[in-house]
């Protein structure tokens, strides 16, 4: 069986001592694949803070992700989403968020030989992180699934660790001049495909590989790079592999890295449309509903490995998945409402643990709002999908006051209603509410007299009962008459509403 230093050498590299950025000693010197080009500058910390990992860390609390959008095979748009949008990380920001990871599928070749980026793809990546940076946050890109390229064999090992590269230093040099509030995710959940058991030697063998890849790769660019905060991944990401298996990159620079874990245990409860675990926790009241493991305690364990394993030996520890799927059809409004409370306090329990144990929690939203979707944000509008899961996540930071309990099931509407907009007159924003009995499909939009659409609040989206405010801005109207038009399945209802500036 290889060790992971002949595994190494494998890929062929230089191992001559060289003088690097003023440094010869040979332990410090990254080393190069074959043919791959080093595009080097001399290091730059200029805009670096003078940060450890687990300082950073703590001003990235919470996160969001904007999930499969840029890491969509096929295009941003593939996978049902529409294009990201500054409004969208506005939106995000507005609610309390502090970073946001932006997973990227990469593999969008104009010379596929040489594994060359498309330049407007490149472009298009570097526009939504501005978006990300404009309002003051965090941003991370990773190379996500992106296909499956990365399996971590010996058969494989080779040619992932070459294609890394080679991706990897186009998107250093790109991004080479921008400040500490981005940094880079060498990879996500590397796997041998389909196979979840226990990894052998090998498989995280080669994948530790991969890690180191990257960060030899991104520190040879130089510049801001050499000083950038990295992200390293743990076996398919998962906290046990992690501590049992992962191994920590040499690095040229101290203090800079952050290892990445993910989180969605019990699957049944988080993840599984097709499962009757729709109880968590120590409220749990029927135990046909619920799991035996992986509640509270065991959540608090598993965080406690990553603060003791990483986090109290000076690496950051970014949670960059977790979350539990909308569930709203259960049979019922009782069961749906009871699952909210259970979705609800898991959010708010585990996210509390994350935080007060150190790690960075990163909620995964995959764009989709309806059943069986982790979506909180409406992606077209920004609008919040599921006010109680953010305000959940949001008030976790503050770890004194994180929810013990599922609280009150939130009454269920009676009857389908919409209210009067307030304030009425509004200048210029202001606030609609409605309600739904029951689970509905629902259209919000704003007309002007002659009847033209102004702005569609709600599209056609499927939404649990309950009540709902939707805010509306009038900055860029006219003084004058405005309608609002209500509809579900079941119910129609418009008014209006004045505009004075």
């Amino acid at each position: 069986m290889k060790n992971f230093r002949s595994a190494v050498v494998s890929l062929v590299f230089f191992t001559n001592t060289i003088t690097l950025f003023g440094q010869t000693d040979k332990k410090y010197i990254p080393q190069y694949p074959v043919g791959i080009q080093v595009d080097s500058i001399a290091p730059d910390q200029s805009g670096m803070r003078n940060l450890t990992s687990v300082e950073l860390a703590k001003e990235m609390v919470p996160g969001w992700n904007v999930g499969n959008s840029l890491d969509a095979i096929g295009g941003e748009t593939a996978w049902g989403n529409p294009k990201i949008t500054q409004g969208l990380i506005d939106s995000i920001k507005a609610a309390g968020f502090k970073a946001i990871r932006i997973p990227v599928a990469w593999s969008r070749f104009t010379v596929d030989s040489t594994f060359t980026i498309d330049t407007t793809w490149m472009n298009r990546v570097e526009e939504v992180v501005n978006y990300v940076l404009n309002d003051s946050m965090y941003a991370i890109i990773n190379e996500h699934w992106d296909g499956g390229w990365q399996q971590p064999t010996y058969a494989q090992q080779a040619y992932v660790n070459k294609r890394l590269a080679a991706m990897w230093r186009q998107i250093a040099v790109h991004f080479r001049d921008y400040g500490d509030h981005l940094l880079f995710a060498g990879t996500n959940e590397v796997m041998v495909m389909n196979n979840y058991n226990t990894p052998i030697p090998e498989y995280y063998t080669v994948q530790n590989s991969f890690n180191q890849t990257f960060v030899t790769t991104l520190r040879s660019t130089g510049g801001r790079n050499y000083y950038r905060h990295l992200l390293v991944q743990g076996f398919n990401t998962n906290i046990d592999h992690t501590v049992n298996y992962f191994a920590i990159p040499n690095d040229v620079t101290a203090n800079r890295l952050m290892v990445e874990v993910h989180y969605y245990d019990p699957y049944n409860f988080t993840l599984n449309s097709g499962s009757n675990i729709t109880q968590w926790g120590k409220n749990a009241t029927v135990p046909s509903k619920t799991e035996t493991w992986a509640n509270e305690s065991y959540a608090d364990g598993q965080f406690q490995k990553m603060k003791t394993n990483f986090i109290d030996k000076g690496f950051g520890v970014v949670l960059g998945e977790y979350g539990v799927i909308a569930r709203l059809n259960l049979g019922s409004t009782a069961l749906n409402a009871e699952y909210a409370g259970y979705r609800r306090y898991y959010m708010s329990y585990v996210t509390g643990s994350i935080i007060k144990h150190g790690l960075v929690p990163m909620y995964w939203d995959n764009g989709g709002t309806g059943n069986n979707s982790l979506g909180i944000f409406n992606r077209s509008t920004g609008t919040q999908a599921f006010p109680d899961i953010i305000k959940a996540i949001v008030d976790a930071v503050d770890t004194t006051t994180v929810s013990s309990d599922i609280g009150e099931v939130p009454s269920i509407p009676k009857k389908y209603s919409l209210s009067q907009n307030y304030p009425n007159p509004f200048n210029p924003r202001t606030t609609i509410a409605y309600s739904l009995p029951r689970a509905s499909t629902v259209i919000l939009k704003v007309y002007d007299l002659l009847g033209r659409k102004i702005a569609t609040l709600v599209n056609n989206e499927r939404k649990a009962a309950g009540s709902y405010e939707i805010p509306f801005d009038g900055a860029k109207l006219t003084s004058g008459v405005y309608c609002y038009s209500f509809r579900t399945e079941e119910y129609q209802q418009t008014k209006m509403m004045v505009l004075v500036k």
